[in-house]
């Protein structure tokens, strides 16, 4: 059994790549030939990430609140916890808080063969984060 006790400080997301606050816990990092890294990513109310790629996909693993997520041409849709939502090589998307809802999440990625995980875009606007998630019902927050 090995211990990694914890000895990185959470750090605020970048403005670059991210709209809203938005804090990051490192999981996993690559190591040895492992290319393997996991974040703990906690955005506030209506933060969310800009649009972005991984070069072998992504899976992000909802822990808490309430989420959005889209990819590139497909509809807005709600996620919660327990859902895990993998997002395929090359597949543009964003995701996030919803608006009055906090959210957490686990992000899972390999690194590409410079050492990059994920290729970043232009940031989500106002009115494409604002567009009717799908299905309209599941917004409703019980």
């Amino acid at each position: 059994m090995q211990i990694t006790r914890s000895s990185i400080d959470t750090q605020k997301g970048p403005a670059d790549w991210f709209t809203g606050d938005v804090y990051i816990d490192a999981v996993a990092a690559p190591a040895g030939s492992s290319t393997f890294a996991a974040a703990l990513v906690h955005f506030t109310p209506g933060a969310r990430t800009a649009w972005h790629t991984h070069p072998h996909g992504q899976t992000i693993f909802v822990t808490e609140g309430v989420g959005r997520c889209q990819r590139n041409g497909g509809p807005i849709e709600v996620i919660r916890p327990g859902d895990r939502v993998f997002f395929e090589p090359g597949e543009k998307h964003w995701h996030g808080a919803a608006p009055n809802r906090f959210m957490a999440h686990v992000a899972m990625q390999q690194n590409d063969e410079s050492g990059s995980p994920v290729t970043w875009g232009e940031h989500v606007t106002d009115e494409q984060y604002a567009a009717a998630p799908y299905p309209p019902s599941s917004t409703a927050i019980s």
